[in-house]
């Protein structure tokens, strides 16, 4: 559901033809289906791994328009020439980098490899559903987390897992501290808004009314997107995304 949502965003705030680093785009699904759809693709991820998955998939379906697939870590694109990008995919990074520093050095990198105009296209897990859902973790998993990890999550919007399995590291940015970290590195807010809003909730169930009645399916993600973007709904449904465009 996510992910139906979702391209439709990316494709109405996109020039025809647009060159687009899928950035931290693990195993391909954004950069398969935007190539399908024409776009010339860059697929670049931190886990070789991931992209040996993709690449298996685009050579599997015949996908034309992916251009390179390249291992780099988010802080540093210096495989990539300045002003390379119509656009970013920044779909993955931000979750996990917890310190300050290197989400400066990202958003810096993202922008200088952005053309004039270029959008930078961001999910996020906004603060108060990421830290509710770290205290759901200490009552399920509570060797993931202590009293001093949920302070943190709480104080500062970050989470380090206590042990090494299960999710490691998370960033939980405010609405308006994920905007202003944009401004300071030169981008303007196109959108700001909830990807499933309140439909996460219930998103299988909505799913299948896509199979059982096609207009009502319809209906549900229309209020949906009426909704997306009221801040209520931003702070307290799982994944956001921000669009921001390099001045």
């Amino acid at each position: 559901m996510e992910f139906e949502l979702t391209i439709p965003i990316i494709t109405s705030h996109l020039p025809r033809n647009a060159y687009i680093l899928d950035l931290g785009g693990g195993p391909g699904r954004y950069t398969i289906e935007l190539a399908k759809l024409g776009y010339s693709m860059h697929l670049a991820d931190l886990t070789q791994s991931l992209l040996d998955v993709a690449k298996k998939k685009i050579v599997e379906f015949e996908i034309e328009n992916v251009k390179s697939i390249t291992q780099v870590n988010a802080v540093d694109l210096s495989v990539y020439a300045d002003s390379s990008f119509d656009a970013v995919l920044l779909f993955g990074p931000l979750y996990h980098l917890t310190e300050e520093t290197e989400r400066q050095s990202c958003i810096k990198e993202v922008r200088r490899v952005l053309k004039e105009n270029g959008v930078v296209f961001v999910a996020f897990i906004p603060y108060l559903y990421g830290a509710i859902g770290v205290v759901e973790r200490m009552l399920n998993s509570p060797e993931k987390v202590n009293i001093e990890t949920l302070k943190r999550v709480f104080e500062h919007g970050v989470f380090n897992n206590l042990v090494n399995w299960g999710f490691q590291e998370a960033y939980y940015p405010t609405s308006n501290e994920l905007v202003s970290l944009f401004n300071m590195n030169g981008f303007s807010k196109v959108l700001l808004r909830s990807i499933r809003g309140w439909g996460c909730y219930n998103a299988e169930r909505i799913l299948k009314l896509k199979d059982e009645n096609f207009p009502k399916y319809e209906a549900v993600i229309e209020l949906i997107n009426k909704t997306a973007d009221n801040p209520s709904i931003i702070d307290m449904c799982e994944h956001a995304i921000y669009i921001g465009q390099k001045q």
